[in-house]
């Protein structure tokens, strides 16, 4: 049966036959709902779509042997997506981590990332940071306070430093004339480049991160010139361009029904780049770390129906996963929602809510077909990016979570037994 239009979301239909596959086979490994599934081959499907468009611009990928060109270099952003099998598979490939805490840093070198395959961003790390006597790592700076704090350890440990900027393309989104909290001012970035360089340290990175699905190439054009200029100001030639991320994911709308990336395209952007590389002449390398648009389509969310109810003219089902437990990005996201079993017959306007006791706990409001019945599977699909981060336990443990890579799936966290639920507590 194909799926209706309306749930797909643009999905190819082997796309879909893929994610059921993976959710059968996790149940006949007794696998139990609500139930997480992220695989590794999205992620290699991304992650070649991208190369081919930046090689194709004129880049050149980052290996031990590249010469002359500009490359380029992919960073996993973990925080996206904090699964140990993914950091694992991710090292094999010979890449590098981006981390943003101490925990997310200490799990990178418990997986075996060598120090200096480790970038490390997000704010006031001078408050963690020192204790780690780890030399070569890249560190972003992102405050006077923290510079200032983090420099001998950057003299002492040989750090690759870069300065994180915030440009006129940075903004909270749910305020947007206020600016977000991360990074230096201009001049402030101008007065840390150039203390950097008066210390002799390792300065070899300029890095900003507007924001998740950035709708315009233009957008990366403008905060670019304007980090060009900053350094121009600073007379400061970086070797690393780290644009962060912000390549808008795909098949998922906003509430309103906007596609995210519907402005947005890689060949463009890539182009663009090119271009746009050329205002720093002395730069080798432009480092990416894309989350959204590298992991969102690896994971899935399976729940089941335990109970049916219909009053006031629609029909509710009651899960055992959801939106308060397992994706908080409903908040503001729709993502396409599909039945694992094959029912047909008419469509009714249906609202799918979790386990909790809370009228927030709503994970769609789509037609669904009047068949489907308690003991049915419904998927929800682009569940492979800050899913997992914001995760809950509200009355309840934590999911399990299965993987699947080219060896085949296999349950890589159980579900949460009470004991574990509750046996923090002293």
């Amino acid at each position: 049966m194909k799926t209706p239009a309306s749930l797909d979301f643009g999905h190819a239909p082997e796309t879909i036959e893929f994610w059921k596959r993976l959710v059968r086979e996790a149940l006949s490994l007794s696998a139990p709902t609500p139930l997480y599934i992220f695989s590794a081959l999205p992620i290699a499907e991304r992650i070649v779509e991208l190369d081919a468009a930046l090689v194709a611009s004129g880049f050149q990928l980052k290996t031990k042997n590249s010469k002359l060109k500009t490359t380029f270099r992919h960073w996993l952003s973990f925080k996206t997506q904090p699964v140990a099998p993914l950091l694992r598979w991710w090292r094999e490939q010979g890449r590098g981590i981006e981390v943003v805490s101490e925990f997310e840093l200490r799990a990178a070198l418990a997986e075996g990332f060598a120090p200096e395959n480790i970038l490390v961003n997000g704010p006031a790390k001078h408050h963690w940071l020192p204790q780690f006597e780890l030399r070569e790592l890249s560190v972003n700076f992102d405050s006077p306070a923290e510079l200032a704090a983090l420099l001998p350890h950057a003299k002492k440990l040989n750090w690759c430093c870069g300065v994180r900027i915030l440009t006129g393309e940075e903004f909270d989104p749910e305020t947007p004339q206020l600016p977000t909290q991360f990074g230096f001012a201009p001049d402030e970035a101008i007065v840390a480049l150039k203390k950097l360089q008066r210390a002799k340290t390792r300065v070899e990175t300029v890095h900003f991160h507007l924001r998740s699905n950035i709708s315009s190439v233009a957008t990366f054009e403008r905060a670019i010139a304007e980090v060009a200029e900053i350094c121009r100001v600073a007379k400061f030639s970086p070797l690393h361009l780290d644009i962060g991320g912000g390549i808008p994911m795909r098949h998922v709308l906003t509430r309103g029904g906007k596609i995210y990336d519907g402005q947005f395209g890689l060949v463009a952007f890539a182009q663009s780049l090119r271009q746009s590389v050329k205002l720093f002449p002395d730069v080798r390398e432009i480092w990416l770390e894309n989350g959204r648009f590298v992991s969102a389509g690896s994971g899935v969310l399976a729940v089941k129906i335990l109970d049916v109810k219909e009053r006031r003219g629609v029909r509710q089902f009651i899960c055992d996963g959801g939106r308060t437990l397992n994706a908080l990005m409903s908040v503001w996201e729709q993502h396409a929602l599909v039945p694992l079993a094959e029912r047909g017959g008419a469509e009714v306007s249906t609202v799918v809510h979790g386990p909790t006791c809370m009228a927030f706990d709503q994970l769609a409001r789509i037609p669904l077909p009047r068949s489907l019945k308690a003991g049915d599977h419904l998927l929800w699909l682009d569940a492979g990016a800050y899913h997992l981060p914001w995760e809950t336990k509200f009355s309840h443990g934590h999911a399990a979570i299965c993987w699947h890579d080219e060896n085949g799936i296999r349950l890589a966290r159980e579900r949460q037994s009470f004991e574990r639920f509750w046996g923090d507590w002293k």
